[in-house]
């Protein structure tokens, strides 16, 4: 590594860091001081030695991207942040010494663990542990993938960035970071270092109480290349450990670093006191004192910051003004690649690209929308070149493979590929993806409906982010039929639904799958789920139902069977609202009804979280408040549904868990027909059908 040798400059940085994060958890009597204590040494040999970054542009997009896993640790970063002068970029704002003294007080971008959306050089939000390994992973394989897919003779350090992440015990005891690891380890990420901050402490004390393996010896059984840092505090020792990852290729590198927690302070280290509560002023003084640190509280040397930018700023500011020069030569001799990547730098799309869009002829035999999506994803991949992601080893199943000559897979030594073979790895999936997206590219996810609770934690995480990976979730009900009531989802949709800022899709056919595309592609802020069917749905003939572009709004007026305002009401005396598999049964249900002189309206609604971003009007538009007489349709948990049935409406859902059984039967045995829906409807007619119920209890779910 080049640059001169540590001097005692180095150790006041060091001791900046260590200082700051104390007396900020101190003043908030709320924090985790003890590991930016021990990982000040690792914090400054990356931050002022080692990182391809630019304070003055934290968004320059061939920086090296910094993950801190073990997000309790967030004083270390955002020190470091602070030290470095890590600007503002025009959406997040900086860290300055003012936000230190806030810190995790309301309103401040220094809360307890880093957050992508608030703050100005945090690459991703961590703080549930192993995640922040997971975001690292994808980050790593979205530079393979815009190296492999964008360099040109000549430019190949046009897109030569590498992601470092630091971790700590609890990452590595959580399955998901086994998960991410393993996979690294199979792709050859070399361009990923783990920084493994081995302290041998917890919350609940000494990690020999649960955790005994020998991490080098798995992650060598990984693939890995491991190196030893034996202390903490050796800053040249660290700078050669990095120099050797930054030097291997074929493999990821993870350093562990024998550290202390809370070095310094003069407390038992055999204690978990110095990790999750403030050291207290008597131990704050002690540990300074062993520092030689004489400077009032929250006080940074001159030098200090002088060394920092005279580290990192001038050495970062050099790099981005040489690649700004080179991307510029890159552009001219390669203007269609250059558009391309200005794209994902940018978090835009092609002009015109929605003209991929595939449109779908009436078919009353029709498709499983999971084929309809598996249509949709390879138009709109050749039209979005830097559509990439895969499946959780189902892809043939969900129809999630992208299929047109050049796609490829992702893999070691063919970085190019755009189908990345997960394998059974959902929770892995969901927060490598997450990396993906925060790295410019359309990441997408694809599973089983049911096995999005194995990769929950990831799919909340993209929301708490603001980052929008597309999820495709097939085998959306009990119409999984065989399988059984592992497979069948029944809450899944309803607790997806519970997570804020996430948008869930259920489409009802093949037009509305090809818009929620349209839907999933342009946002920019918010995961989007799509829950996709295994069984056939008839594609409506959309000349003589509402166009299906209504699916942009949440919920639209798919048809209105008779004269509209006849009733007394001035509008229909009936609504039947469904959603996916279940509105074909409406409409079928709502024709009977027409024959019978009832005025039925038909709601699809496949986007509640869509639907509710709408105005009043617009939404009383769709469901009129006077028409109190509804029945709500959906092959899930009943949970929620009352909001759109109203105090005297009846829900057809499941109150149960599934079964095993061919289709036809399950759909018969819990009542998702359209005759039960008509039945539903015609008690509702007759002011007795509120909260209808389904068939089977939690001891009757046996098919007769």
């Amino acid at each position: 590594m080049s640059g001169p040798a540590f001097s005692p400059v180095d150790t006041l940085c060091v001791n900046a860091v260590r200082t700051l994060a104390m007396d900020a958890v101190q003043q908030a009597n709320s924090g985790h001081p003890g590991a930016p204590m021990g990982l000040a040494p690792v914090g400054c040999v990356l931050f002022n030695r080692v990182l391809n970054y630019d304070p003055a542009a934290p968004l320059w997009p061939n920086r090296d991207r910094f993950v801190l896993s073990n997000g309790h640790a967030s004083m270390l970063l955002y020190s470091l942040l602070h030290l470095t002068g890590v600007q503002g970029d025009g959406k997040r704002k900086p860290v300055t010494l003012d936000e230190i003294k806030k810190f995790r007080q309301l309103n401040s971008v220094t809360p307890g663990h880093p957050e992508h959306h608030l703050t100005s050089g945090v690459e991703t939000t961590t703080g549930p542990l192993g995640q922040g390994i997971g975001n690292a992973v994808g980050m790593a394989i979205a530079q393979k993938w815009i190296a492999a897919t964008y360099s040109k003779p000549g430019f190949e350090d046009v897109f030569a960035h590498r992601v470092y992440a630091v971790c700590g015990d609890g990452c590595l005891m959580e399955g998901v970071a086994s998960e991410a690891c393993s996979l690294a380890g199979h792709l050859k990420l070399d361009n990923l270092t783990l920084i493994y901050d081995d302290n041998s402490i917890t919350i609940d004390g000494r990690t020999s109480l649960a955790f005994t393996e020998d991490v080098p010896a798995r992650f060598a059984a990984y693939g890995w290349n491991v190196l030893k840092v034996a202390d903490g505090n050796d800053l040249p020792a660290i700078a050669a450990a990095i120099e050797n990852a930054k030097a291997t290729t074929g493999r990821p590198t993870i350093i562990c670093l024998k550290t202390l927690i809370g070095y310094g302070a003069p407390h038992k280290q055999d204690t978990d006191h110095a990790h999750g509560e403030p050291l207290g002023e008597d131990e704050i003084a002690g540990a300074k004192k062993n520092y030689g640190w004489t400077y009032d509280k929250f006080v940074v040397p001159p030098e200090v910051y002088e060394q920092f930018k005279a580290g990192i700023g001038a050495r970062g500011k050099a790099a981005h003004d040489a690649w700004d020069k080179k991307f510029a030569e890159y552009a001219t001799a390669h203007p269609d690649a250059a558009a391309q990547v200005k794209h994902i730098f940018d978090g835009t799309l092609p002009d015109g690209w929605e003209k991929s869009l595939p449109t779908f002829p009436a078919d009353a035999k029709g498709m499983a929308t999971r084929d309809s999506s598996g249509k949709v994803l390879n138009a709109v991949a050749k039209a979005i070149p830097w559509v990439v992601g895969g499946s959780a080893d189902l892809a043939k199943s969900n129809k999630s493979r992208l299929t047109f000559d050049g796609a490829g897979d992702f893999q070691a030594g063919s970085y190019g590929g755009r189908n990345v073979h997960f394998g059974v790895r959902e929770h892995a999936m969901g927060a490598i993806v997450n990396g993906m997206a925060l790295s410019g590219l359309r990441s997408y996810a694809a599973g089983f409906l049911i096995f999005s609770d194995y990769g929950r934690a990831a799919i909340r995480l993209g929301s708490i982010i603001e980052v929008s990976p597309l999820y495709l979730f097939t085998h959306d009900s009990i119409g999984v039929g065989e399988d059984g009531p592992t497979h069948q989802p029944i809450e899944q949709i309803a607790s997806l639904r519970a997570i804020p800022g996430l948008i869930v899709i259920r489409p009802a056919d093949a037009s509305e799958v090809s818009e929620a595309y349209r839907v999933a592609l342009t946002e920019t802020e918010h995961p989007v789920i799509l829950a996709l069917t295994r069984q056939a749905l008839p594609t409506l003939d959309r000349t003589k139902f509402g166009p299906a572009s209504g699916l942009a709004k949440g919920g639209y007026v798919l048809k209105d069977f008779g004269e509209p305002g006849a009733s007394a009401t001035g509008g229909p005396d009936l609504i039947l609202i469904g959603t996916g598999s279940e509105v074909p049964l409406c409409v079928e249900a709502g024709e009977k009804l027409a024959g019978e002189g009832v005025k039925v309206r038909v709601v699809s609604l496949p986007c509640w979280e869509l639907f509710e971003k709408q105005d009043q009007a617009y939404r009383d538009s769709v469901l009129p408040p006077v028409v109190t007489k509804r029945v709500c349709v959906e092959m899930g948990s009943t949970f929620g549904w009352e909001r759109y049935a109203g105090a005297g409406g009846a829900i057809v859902g499941m109150t149960t868990f599934g079964a095993s059984a061919p289709l036809k039967d399950l759909l018969k045995f819990f009542g998702f027909t359209a005759d039960a829906v008509y039945q539903a409807a015609k008690k509702q007619l007759a002011g007795s059908g509120a909260g209808t119920p389904t068939k089977g209890t939690p001891k009757d779910t046996t098919p007769q």
